[in-house]
């Protein structure tokens, strides 16, 4: 069909998408990326593709680890709030976590960022939250994808996903076959609610209890927004010392599930995990979310990490060269309970 110059033009701006703005968001992307490049990286921001190397000399036998994850409906949290810096560390770090228990150190980091309409300043504090922790796990953003898809996202709305890899040499992956009847399990604590439980527990704060991201709540010495919106916290700084000091023999991130289900991921046949309940101080988001619902106590342990973020299994010969290491690592960590004979699941006394 011949094009009629003098018919009205429809362009990509008219259908909602406005590619010049989207490349100064890019340039700005590509400035907070480099901050994060490590020796390993290869190529530029832009490319078709990320590359990076392997440090051949650091792992001999090198064995990839990857994951992929999203903040869930923390997001909206973030949008009522207008509060876009931490989703990006939080993602980040989930990411980093979950890898870190096979004993994986994180190598490089790509993120997915899709929205209704680009507004340059919030995936620039998005962004800048990735890039920040990214730098801080020392771990490089090497690419991603901002996607602008009218029509597809509520105003003012986003999704974010993330994809990391990391590596561990073939004889120091962690895969909890180690562990047996007698090795004690260690508690790291949480910052909060990390990046589960959130549609219950909006539902049981917005909806149960009335509350705005502004409501000051005595029980949380607090605002409800700030307690919501606490970072999820990355364990690899205190995890990879106490991995080289060959102290670990599984370890488990407590996300979406709770110590409920995440723990038995990690326990060999045989075996099961006795959970001390009130061994640990439980930050009183939790116990607050109980009371405003009612909610029973097993399905608080499904669905919340209950303040513990991370659980490490150690052999009980090790314990006290553990709690040395941990120490000088500034990490608090808590005997939550032991390990028993029993077919791979939780109980609690």
């Amino acid at each position: 069909m011949a094009h009629d110059p003098n018919a009205a033009t429809v362009t990509y701006a008219d259908a909602g998408v406005d590619i010049e703005r989207g490349n100064r968001t890019k340039r700005r992307i590509k400035y907070l990326a480099h901050k994060t490049f490590t020796k390993g990286v290869l190529s530029e921001i832009g490319g078709f593709g990320g590359l990076f190397s392997i440090d051949k000399e650091k792992f001999a036998d090198p064995v990839l680890v990857s994951s992929v994850d999203g903040v869930g409906t923390k997001l909206k949290v973030a949008f009522a709030m207008n509060l876009h810096s931490t989703v990006g560390a939080d993602l980040v770090n989930h990411c980093v976590n979950d890898i870190a228990v096979q004993g994986a150190t994180p190598l490089f980091f790509m993120d997915y960022l899709a929205t209704g309409m680009l507004v340059p300043e919030v995936a620039e504090k998005v962004i800048e939250g990735i890039s920040t922790a990214c730098k801080q796990n020392g771990c490089a953003l090497i690419g991603g994808e901002t996607a602008e898809m009218p029509g597809f996202y509520a105003e003012g709305e986003y999704d974010l996903a993330g994809f990391i890899l990391g590596v561990v040499d073939r004889s120091r992956i962690i895969t909890g076959e180690a562990v047996a009847v007698g090795d004690v399990v260690l508690g790291l604590p949480s910052n909060g609610l990390h990046t589960n439980g959130y549609s219950l527990a909006r539902k049981l704060l917005f909806e149960v209890g009335r509350y705005t991201p502004d409501t000051y709540v005595n029980e949380l010495k607090g605002k409800v927004g700030n307690e919501l919106m606490k970072t999820h916290k990355s364990y690899w700084p205190v995890l990879k010392k106490l991995l080289a000091a060959d102290c670990v023999s599984a370890m488990a991130h407590i996300t979406g599930g709770g110590i409920t289900e995440n723990l038995p991921r990690v326990l060999p046949r045989g075996v099961a995990a006795l959970i001390e309940v009130g061994s640990w101080p439980v930050p009183p988001i939790f116990e607050h979310l109980r009371d405003l619902g009612n909610v029973p106590p097993d399905e608080m342990f499904r669905t919340f990490n209950m303040g513990l973020g991370m659980l490490v299994v150690i052999s009980s010969a090790k314990f006290k060269k553990v709690q040395s290491v941990l120490e000088r690592a500034g990490e608090k960590a808590y005997t939550v309970g032991r390990i028993v004979k029993g077919d791979r699941k939780v109980m609690y006394t």
